[in-house]
């Protein structure tokens, strides 16, 4: 064999051996160390690698501890638990070479302030008024020669389309359009409206008609300007002042518009009674609201993980009255969880759940996380998930993981929930944490 076919075989074994190499199991176990980690300042990660390799691994001990060791430099034996003990919030980096020598990976490392909160799980009222009149549906008006028409149809005006303004007036009370309305009827001109549709503004004229049959002048408009519901309150944040809720966006009724909130309150509820769910038929949690007068807080934001607004005290019938630490969407794992909600009354319940499937997700999007209720308490009463358990607290290995969002019609011990971590961020809670740390490092 001459040397050039030596090389060929040589460099075919090497193909082979790299991919053998490759495809086993210590090599994957290497290859899922990430490239980068967040972590909360004050809080122990542990990071398994499970691979019977010694490395030597450089941090700085200022901001990171490995171990509890306070040096810069670490052997370690990659077949045991990492201890990740961050001490300062910032960006640092984690080095690791195999054997003390080859230069395997380095990792961006990114620690934020220590964030904790109380896990909610009590059932709420809510009460939004919108950001001006929702148009729910085109209403016929009966005019004098007996056919009949839809002034806002005609004028352009969608099912979903918000009116923000009537003539420069801003308008977000139905009884306030009728009067204008009837207004504009009678000096016989045309309506200036300014709608928002899909988050644009624009303009249109409508010319409102006098309904021989309601004796009034009428739009043409089936509107809407508030919207009411129970859901489940997720989180307090004592040290913000600020609440999350529901784990889903709160949309019209009839268009499935989200509503732009104006203004809103939560307020105390109380669980009457509760209709099962069963397969094709979801059901749902019967309340009424406590003592009105007492508001536990406003709602600024209706977003697709939720509504957020101000809270000033934690809400009574609380499960746990303490912060807990919470988790980034990495850290949420396949197995036993648990929820916080209620199915009788006021009292805040733990019952157990199994996580089913964790969806790996680098920015906010809703399905995160699917469960499935284990708790044969939890099943008897409610049949699984039922409507207004939405917001429920999920709670895995003691911290706060995420919340209860949607049922699965044809299976109703199972759903979906979302991380608590785009909870957070719409709460504004890890934005501020985040703005906090910069300005006091600059």
């Amino acid at each position: 064999m001459n040397s050039s076919q030596r090389k060929r075989w040589f460099g075919l074994f090497l193909v082979v051996f790299i991919c053998m190499i490759g495809s086993s199991d210590p090599f994957q176990h290497f290859a899922a160390i990430p490239n980068e980690l967040r972590l909360f300042s004050g809080q122990l990660k542990r990071l398994q690698v499970g691979v019977p390799v010694h490395a030597e691994v450089t941090v700085d001990p200022e901001m990171l501890q490995v171990n509890g060791s306070t040096r810069n430099s670490l052997s370690v034996n990659l077949n045991e638990p990492l201890s990740l003990q961050p001490t300062h919030s910032g960006q640092t980096k984690m080095k690791v070479k195999l054997f003390g020598k080859i230069p395997f990976k380095t990792v961006k490392v990114n620690v934020v302030p220590d964030l904790r909160v109380i896990p909610g799980g009590q059932t709420i009222g809510v009460k939004v008024k919108s950001a001006g009149v929702l148009v729910v549906g085109h209403h016929q008006v009966a005019i004098s020669d007996g056919t009949k028409q839809s002034p806002g149809e005609a004028a352009g005006l969608r099912l979903g389309d918000l009116i923000v303004q009537i003539n420069g007036i801003s308008v977000n009370e139905v009884h306030r359009v009728a009067k204008l309305s009837e207004q504009a009827g009678l000096e016989k001109k045309a309506l200036r409206i300014k709608y928002k549709r899909s988050g644009k503004l624009a303009e249109t004229n409508l010319n409102p008609l006098y309904d021989d049959e309601d004796k009034a002048w009428r739009l043409g408009l089936y509107i809407r300007d508030s919207a009411a519901g129970v859901g489940t309150l997720t989180f307090y944040a004592p040290d913000q002042g600020v609440y999350g809720a529901l784990g889903h966006v709160i949309t019209d009724m009839d268009t499935q518009t989200p509503i732009e909130v104006g203004e809103g309150q939560i307020l105390q509820s109380s669980v009457t009674s509760i209709n099962k769910s069963q397969s094709g038929e979801p059901g749902e949690k019967r309340a009424h609201f406590v003592k009105e007068s007492k508001i536990l807080g406003n709602v600024e934001r209706n977003t697709p993980f939720g509504i957020f607004g101000k809270m000033h005290e934690n809400p009574m019938h609380s499960y746990e009255g303490h912060s807990i630490p919470v988790a980034f969407a990495e850290e949420v794992k396949e197995g036993p969880a648990q929820i916080l909600t209620v199915v009788n009354g006021q009292k805040v319940e733990r019952f157990d759940i199994d996580i089913a499937h964790v969806a790996k997700q680098s920015g906010p999007a809703t399905k995160g996380i699917v469960i499935k209720i284990t708790d044969k308490r939890l099943l008897s009463k409610t049949g699984g998930i039922v409507q207004g358990m939405s917001g429920s607290p999920i709670i895995q290995n003691g911290k706060l993981v995420g919340a209860v969002t949607h049922v699965f019609v044809n299976d109703p011990a199972s759903g979906y929930g979302c991380f608590i971590e785009w909870m957070l961020q719409d709460a504004g809670v890890l934005l501020r944490a985040a703005q906090g740390e910069l300005q006091t490092a600059v």
